[in-house]
């Protein structure tokens, strides 16, 4: 014991000397690649047999290695500066529209309502021909959306193809300071449930959340409030943690920061009196609900605060920073792991076991994978405050998990292969307007119309089965049994055809639910494609039954 205790001592005194002789290998490791960069470009230069783009070369290089890390650590180039700011500050100079690109040009998809794009006419289906006199055609969505942006109150042409219109229509539009609402959407239903969507975690959102609480209190005798996290990114730290503090009392730490560095470990608790906490509380959250998303509902579930409802989320549980470089030009670099109140770290894969894994033999590789994808799934588990069994490293569960409808290949297609946002358009163009969104419905002669635009576009897509059969007779005629087997392989292409001409009526269900939302976001934009969604949603609708059954919110919230 005595010999224990000795080694232990002295491998503590011999950890600082440790590190700074690490610390110091890696600066000369750092200057010697360095050295050998130079003289690589340098020679490049001189000696190649074609002209060199320096500055190209140089950022390709930058990406491979940052590729090394993690996905979300990346190098910033100055013309990328005004993307960035969008993430932190909700606001950009440009037309306010969502834009998409069908093959040979890019078409706005979605028009912000009360922005330039929308008041000056501009309609989603509407093909970008030009940009102030620079041809579009070809350029991906990326360069296209840096020639829509610019300073505020600057002008911008665009000249665009419009469903129906023979001719270019031009347009010229005054580019504004575009925010992106945080909360597009909130309401109180009839049976006494707020309800508010949370799209992003930009700056002031917990003010925002807050303001729209209160008032809602005010107006209203809550039975429930429901916070849809669903398809929420995430975004600044400090905007979770507020929004955590409107249900949980002050001086509750909600986010452990934990670093190389002393400036990247930090505890972020709550600093003011809740808004709230007794009210039911309900998280809605999805695959696509990552980092402050995770931040906010992780606390809530920890506290036994909420229920938390939906899909398991992302698993996003690292911290970036965005440091500046030379020339204007800027890095995010991952620079911490965040832990939530239980003490658990939510991300889903740890990168550095992964590059390891993918550096290894095949076997090693088979085997590591196996490993950490077991680990991933299980993780280590912990407590919430009442003594609820949670776990590590794969996102946040929910405590009602709800499963994500399937759809049948034919729907996946029609989507996919922008048929449901062409038809869309062509309804626009045809109806002046239709019934409120939370009643527009998709009627047999409209459907009908749908399948015939369809039939007309000559679709076509081929199913899982279909690749089954064919992969089947390669291996029957390989094998030398597919003469024997032809006839009975004749007859399923035969059943499988017959049954796929009835796919369009047999999947109406989902197929009309897709073109219902696309159609009311013609005519009422993002809030009305919001106020549609929710008239069929499961996720929601499971919180209204358990928000209203005391019994039940109670009894999930105990171990």
């Amino acid at each position: 014991m005595a010999y224990k205790r000795f080694i232990i001592a002295l491998f503590s005194l011999l950890l600082p000397v440790m590190a700074i002789a690490q610390e110091k290998q890696n600066n000369f490791e750092i200057s010697k690649s360095i050295d050998i960069y130079n003289s690589l470009m340098r020679e490049l230069n001189l000696n190649y047999v074609d002209e060199i783009n320096p500055g190209e070369l140089n950022e390709t290089a930058i990406d491979a290695m940052l590729k090394e890390m993690d996905p979300y650590t990346v190098f910033i180039p100055e013309s990328e500066i005004e993307n960035y700011k969008l993430m932190t500050t909700g606001e950009y100079g440009g037309i306010g529209a969502l834009i998409q690109y069908d093959g040979e040009y890019t078409r706005i998809s979605d028009p912000y309502e009360g922005w330039p794009a929308q008041k000056a006419g501009l309609q989603a289906g509407d093909a970008i021909l030009s940009v102030n006199g620079v041809d579009t055609r070809l350029k991906p969505t990326d360069q296209v959306s840096e020639l829509l942006k610019g300073q505020p109150g600057t002008e911008v042409t665009l000249k665009i193809r419009r469903y129906g219109v023979d001719k270019p229509i031009e347009k010229t539009l005054k580019r504004e300071k575009v925010k992106i609402d945080n909360i597009p959407y909130s309401t109180v239903f009839d049976n006494g449930i707020a309800y508010l969507s949370l799209s992003g975690f930009t700056r002031e959102a917990g003010k925002e959340l807050k303001e729209k609480l209160v008032a809602m209190k005010k107006d209203h005798v809550l039975k429930g409030v429901v916070i849809d996290l669903r398809g929420n990114g995430g975004g600044l730290l400090n905007e979770a943690v507020d929004i955590v503090n409107l249900f949980i009392p002050k001086g509750k730490p909600v986010v452990s920061m934990k670093g190389k560095t002393p400036t990247a470990c930090s505890l972020h608790s709550t600093n003011n009196e809740p808004v709230d906490e007794q009210v039911p509380l309900a998280i809605l959250v999805d695959g696509a609900s990552a980092s402050a998303s995770e931040i906010v509902s992780g606390a809530i579930q920890d506290y036994d605060r909420g229920v938390i409802i939906g899909q398991r989320t992302f698993g996003k549980g690292l911290v970036q920073n965005i440091l500046p470089l030379s020339y204007n030009t800027q890095m995010k670099v991952t620079v911490a792991k965040y832990y939530i109140p239980s003490g658990r770290c939510i991300q889903e894969i740890d990168y550095s076991k992964k590059r390891k894994a993918e550096q290894g033999a095949d076997t090693l590789h088979a085997q590591t994978t196996t490993t950490l994808n077991a680990q991933d799934t299980l993780g280590k588990p912990f407590t919430t405050a009442a003594g609820r069994t949670v776990y590590e490293g794969h996102g946040i569960m929910p405590d009602v998990k709800v499963d994500l409808p399937k759809y049948a290949t034919v729907t996946a297609y029609l989507y996919a292969k922008n048929y449901i946002f062409d038809y869309a358009t062509k309804f626009a163009h045809e109806h002046a307007s239709i019934a409120p969104a939370n009643e527009f419905k998709i009627d047999d002669a409209t459907y009908n119309d749908f399948m015939k635009f369809v039939k007309d576009k000559s679709f076509s897509y081929t199913t899982e089965s279909e690749k089954v059969l064919e992969d089947l007779k390669k291996c029957a005629e390989a094998e030398g049994y597919l003469e024997s087997i032809k006839p009975q392989m004749e007859s399923l292409e035969k059943q499988l055809k017959a049954d796929k001409e009835n796919d369009l009526l047999k999947n109406r269900k989902d197929i009309e639910e897709l073109l219902r939302l696309e159609i009311v976001g013609r005519y009422y934009y993002q809030v009305g494609r919001i106020v549609a969604s929710l008239q069929h949603d499961e996720d929601l609708n499971e919180a209204f039954n358990i928000l209203l059954d005391k019994k039940r919110y109670e009894s999930i919230l105990k171990p």
